[in-house]
């Protein structure tokens, strides 16, 4: 499809990318002849799946997968399914997946697949029809040397089992490799569902170090509670903070004392979301942007941070376990309000690089211990955040176009030396 399908607004997911790339060119010297490669993904492909509904009427669901970079390795990204899933917002996802494989340095390049549905009206069979059609769909262009896809909103390793299990029916052998987040006893890695919130609080806990902010006692606040929110969550209160926030599709829940993280999380479990949790008040959708507290994770969907909110967060230190949430107006206010954002190209890296761990497990049909992953996973997002540091001081900078120049360099690059065939 031509680009000229989408035309993205100034806060659209493209939109936001783009303008993104364009802050990021006078940093790129030489390399910025290049840079045109970023702003058009490689291949975009759209599928209609259709499927037998329990009740036997035929429904058609529009699926897409974008591979918006290939120069440095395999495509690698998430699947969500979503009922607002447009082929503008998955080109975004692709694009920053490109950015943050390279900002972490894994061998990959960016890709990102979705389905317009809404999976809760959708029985488990059909459930399972949609996902093995898709994947038949989409199989001319994923594989284990191609394209990887990997859980996102609304998918989970349950669906990454019909995929794989798909995959290789198709292709004749159990290519275990062709996802990730697959369930543990088909080739899953320990460590990968709360890889993506202990990446938002290892890159949180660096920044609030640098920044003199004494985690213990710090007040938290959340946006979305599932696998990235919650175990993000966790850890923080793990480590003395208090969340007292926290809100999702069904509502905001509020405990100035700090909420029961591990009680919320069974509640989540049990109800399907935070509202009614009984240790906490309900609050207002937009009173959740005027709670009092010093760090702010949104962990739902993008533009969640407009301008008008950005005007009124207290927080000190913003950390993106979503992917897109703080839009472009919205970024330049924080920075002129002192905020500090660890953007989500690196601060939600975790996932994808325990993705990368599992991948190369599934390789070598040796596994690790989550002892070993957590600490190499550790290790990645702390070398990776200084490196974007210094980069942001030297440049005086913040630190997304710090991210975006460190992961830029580093895709330009490998096209220059590659070179164009024929």
């Amino acid at each position: 499809m031509p680009l000229s399908y989408v035309q993205p607004t100034a806060d659209s997911p493209w939109g936001t990318y783009l303008s993104q790339i364009d802050r990021v060119l006078p940093y790129l010297g030489p390399l910025a002849r290049w840079a045109e490669t970023l702003r058009r993904p490689k291949r975009t492909l759209i599928v209609d799946i259709p499927i037998e509904l329990d009740n036997g009427t035929i429904a058609h669901y529009e699926g897409y997968r974008v591979q918006h970079s290939l120069t440095r390795g395999p495509g690698k990204g998430g699947v969500r399914y979503h009922p607002d899933v447009t082929l503008e917002e998955v080109m975004a996802l692709s694009a920053w997946m490109s950015i943050k494989n390279a900002a972490v340095n894994l061998p990959y390049g960016g890709a990102k697949g979705g389905i317009r549905v809404d999976p809760k009206v959708l029985s488990q069979k059909e459930l399972e029809k949609l996902t093995r059609r898709y994947t038949s769909e989409i199989g001319i262009i994923i594989g284990p040397q191609q394209d990887i896809p990997a859980p996102d909103v609304n998918t989970n390793a349950q669906i990454m089992a019909w995929m794989m299990d798909t995959y290789s029916m198709n292709t004749g052998a159990t290519a275990t490799g062709v996802v990730t987040g697959k369930p543990l006893h088909l080739g899953g890695s320990l460590g990968r569902v709360k890889a993506t919130g202990r990446g938002v609080f290892v890159t949180g806990r660096e920044a609030a170090r640098r920044i003199g902010l004494d985690i213990r006692g710090a007040k938290v606040a959340v946006q979305g509670f599932g696998n990235v929110g919650s175990s993000a969550a966790e850890l923080f209160a793990a480590a003395g903070a208090l969340v007292v926030a926290s809100q999702d599709h069904s509502g905001t829940v509020f405990n100035g004392h700090g909420l029961d993280t591990a009680q919320l999380q069974a509640h989540v479990k049990a109800s399907g979301g935070v509202a009614g949790f009984a240790g906490g008040e309900a609050m207002g959708l937009e009173e959740f942007w005027d709670v009092d507290c010093q760090i702010l994770i949104p962990a739902a969907l993008e533009n969640q941070i407009t301008a008008a909110r950005a005007h009124r967060l207290k927080a000190k230190l913003v950390l993106e376990g979503a992917n897109g949430p703080t839009g472009s107006a919205a970024d330049d206010i924080l920075a002129e309000r002192g905020v500090l954002v660890v953007p989500d190209v690196i601060c939600n890296a975790g996932g994808v690089t325990v993705s990368y761990f599992e991948w190369v497990q599934d390789f070598s049909s040796f596994f690790w211990t989550e002892d070993e992953i957590n600490a190499r996973l550790d290790k990645i997002m702390v070398g990776a955040l200084n490196n974007i540091w210094d980069t942001a001081d030297h440049h005086r900078i913040s630190l997304r176009t710090a991210t975006f120049a460190v992961a830029c360099e580093r895709i330009l690059s490998a096209r220059q030396e590659r070179g164009l065939y024929p």
